[in-house]
């Protein structure tokens, strides 16, 4: 299990929105953007009507790479954190004239982020649970299940089977429970940073992440 966790951590992968030149992929512009308003408090009106005057490349190039890493630890799979990537952007661009600042913007995108994410795995619930009924119905045996091919750039081959199968125990824990191991676990954040994110207390965060590895530690015996 730590050979997985470490196999998850040790290469972030980036989206095919990163710097690196090649063919088929979007070029950002050359100049840089404003890393000061990034990580500012946001907390102030001056620093709300600033944001709102962003460009969207600034803010997509400066919250990309970290968008899609979280939308790969959800679905596992690169095709689909690419495209859930670009809905979040198009959310997150709709919604910046009405950002309050009463958190910092890297709390606000992550929060949208996870919001799509969770919403996503919640239609493909629905998906499969609308198979199993039409399928009964219909006499049809069982029904097609949807579940995702397993694809994270950022695994070595050999470790892709205990990898899988972490993520597959992962996805079955309740939804606090998930977001919690995958924020402090997957993306590194510290716990004060978790709790900010999830809009909990501190001890509520510990809380989920004791729950959620025994969980994991029960299937994993």
């Amino acid at each position: 299990c730590r050979s997985a966790w470490a196999a998850a951590r040790s290469t972030p992968p980036k989206s095919s929105w990163s710097n690196d030149s090649g063919a088929g992929r979007a070029q950002r512009p050359a100049d840089p953007p404003p890393f000061w308003l990034f990580r500012e408090s946001a907390r102030t009106p001056t620093f709300v009507r600033a944001l709102t005057m962003l460009s969207f490349n600034d803010l997509f190039r400066e919250h990309a790479d970290l968008v899609f890493n979280l939308c790969l630890h959800y679905l596992r799979n690169r095709a689909e954190a690419e495209e859930a990537t670009q809905d979040i952007f198009v959310k997150i661009h709709g919604k910046l004239s009405s950002f309050e600042g009463k958190s910092s913007v890297k709390t606000w995108v992550y929060r949208v982020a996870i919001h799509h994410c969770l919403d996503v795995l919640r239609g493909r619930k629905r998906r499969n649970r609308l198979a199993v009924v039409v399928h009964r119905w219909l006499g049809a045996g069982d029904a097609p299940v949807e579940v995702p091919h397993f694809d994270h750039p950022g695994v070595l081959l050999e470790d892709q089977e205990a990898l899988e199968n972490l993520f597959a125990h992962i996805h079955r824990l309740p939804e606090n429970q998930k977001t919690a191991l995958i924020l402090r676990y997957l993306d590194d954040l510290p716990p004060p940073a978790v709790a900010e994110v999830m809009g909990l207390s501190l001890k509520a965060v510990e809380s989920l992440l004791q729950r959620a590895k025994q969980n994991i530690e029960k299937k994993l015996k």
